[in-house]
């Protein structure tokens, strides 16, 4: 099957620093790709590459079997790609409604966004009225989901999706996502904390100063090699 996403051999610099060193990485429609690492491992800049949002020093990248290398923002977007960034990324003096409503660009409808928004996350329709940073970080998480799904993406990248929210509400959160990717989406998620997302992922690397220390399926294995790449990572 075609990667939906794939990036060859990819470096990516600020400025004359270096922070990818030639990184492989593919995601298939339907699959969860975890990519986990330290601090400053290179994980966020690997999602920014991904969504057209840093550029490529070297390496290609790939939407859908045809190569985006040096494609513009907007037209990465027009492909099918969507970024949920860290911090969540949900407009907190605008109401749930407001938040959704904002997404009509897409083409559909303010009822159909609604609907899938509140279907997915019930608590959204009960909030629907409720200015968006007044909710638990967990509430504004699953809105800045129901966003990004408004946008019918082919390749969903999720930065730190767990970050300060309870292991409930992680839980709840990614079985959504894995929702998400048995109706034909490729999810590339970046993680620190590997706990909270290798019971939801079918394939995971692991990133070490810019390179992908350790691949595989998330078995008893991989996650035995995690402690040592990194603590190794720090040295």
């Amino acid at each position: 099957m075609t990667p939906l996403l794939e990036l060859k051999n990819v470096r990516a610099a600020y400025d004359a620093i270096t922070v990818l060193h030639g990184i492989d990485l593919s995601v298939s429609a339907g699959q969860v790709v975890a990519l986990l690492g330290p601090n400053g491992a290179g994980k966020t800049t690997t999602l920014n590459v991904a969504a057209g949002n840093h550029p490529v020093k070297s390496g290609q990248l790939w939407l859908g079997g045809r190569d985006a290398t040096g494609m513009a923002l907007g037209d990465v977007a027009r492909a099918g790609v969507c970024l949920i960034p860290e911090g969540r990324g949900v407009f907190p003096n605008l109401t749930v409604r407001e938040n959704l409503q904002m997404m009509t660009f897409t083409g559909r409808s303010r009822e159909e966004i609604e609907e899938i928004a509140f279907s997915r996350f019930p608590i959204l329709g009960k909030r629907a009225s409720q200015t968006a940073g007044t909710m638990s970080g967990g509430e504004q998480q699953m809105l800045a989901l129901s966003r990004g799904l408004a946008t019918d993406p082919a390749v969903l990248l999720l930065d730190e999706l767990s970050m300060g929210l309870a292991p409930l509400i992680v839980a709840e959160l990614y079985e959504q996502v894995a929702e998400i990717a048995r109706q034909g989406v490729a999810v590339l998620i970046v993680e620190q904390f590997a706990a909270a997302v290798l019971d939801y992922a079918d394939y995971a690397a692991v990133l070490v100063r810019g390179r992908v220390g350790h691949h595989g399926q998330p078995d008893a294995e991989f996650k035995k090699e995690l402690a040592t790449l990194y603590l190794g990572s720090s040295s």
